[in-house]
């Protein structure tokens, strides 16, 4: 299973769904989902902004646990 860190990484910085959204210009739709890990597929380029945005690499943002 992909678990998804958004949460805890808007946590630690003190970031809402609605700073993302805005900053970056995302759908808000798709970081709520995201966020509460209902997400079934995401696009690269999602990915590529979110962790340029967040200034995180793309394995702290998502693992896979098994």
């Amino acid at each position: 299973m992909v678990k998804c860190h958004l949460s805890r990484i808007l946590g630690e910085k003190k970031l809402k769904i609605s700073d993302v959204a805005r900053d970056t210009g995302l759908n808000r739709g798709t970081i709520t989902r995201l966020y509460h890990e209902t997400a079934v597929r995401i696009d690269f380029e999602v990915l590529e902004v979110l962790c340029t945005y967040l200034h995180c690499e793309l394995s702290e943002l998502l693992t896979i646990e098994v």
